[in-house]
């Protein structure tokens, strides 16, 4: 006497897809809205996964080292992720330039292989932006003998 209603949900079998239940959602063909990244965005992602290489030392040139290192002792001040990262966003791509010192005795050549590797993974996993060139400048090379310890004690007590 009774058929079962049509707008009855039935659990799906293993081989189903879980989409057949309830409302459909949209794919990726049929966008909801517009997605924006900020310059500062992937200058902050890239920064940080040039910096996870072994082999970097640090990012940036000389004199913006020089200034950075200034700030970052100003009461309040922080390093930037982004020192020696200069990108260009659009809207489906990105270029990113790199300026890096290298660890002294590392091969030049393969810490710039693993820095384009691991940036273009990160800022296209992150972003979903298409990478499309990492330019890698290495500004200078940093020696053992140019560490300066840090003895913990100021020079004002």
């Amino acid at each position: 006497m009774t058929e079962p209603n049509s707008s009855t949900l039935q659990k799906p079998g293993p081989d189903e897809p879980r989409t057949r239940l309830g409302t459909m959602l949209p794919t990726a063909s049929e966008p909801r809205g517009k997605t924006t990244v900020a310059d500062g965005v992937v200058e902050k992602i890239a920064g940080t996964a040039a910096r996870e290489v072994p082999g970097i030392n640090a990012l940036g040139g000389g004199f913006t080292r020089t200034v950075g290192a200034m700030r970052d002792r100003v009461p309040g001040g922080h390093p930037s992720v982004g020192r020696g990262v200069k990108v260009e966003v659009g809207e489906k791509q990105t270029a990113i330039d790199l300026q890096v010192v290298v660890e002294y005795g590392m091969s030049i050549s393969d810490v710039a292989v693993d820095v384009r590797e691991n940036v273009i993974a990160a800022v296209e996993r992150m972003t979903g932006l298409e990478v499309v060139e990492v330019n890698i400048a290495v500004n200078d090379v940093h020696l053992p003998d140019e560490d300066t310890p840090e003895t913990g004690e100021g020079r004002v007590q």
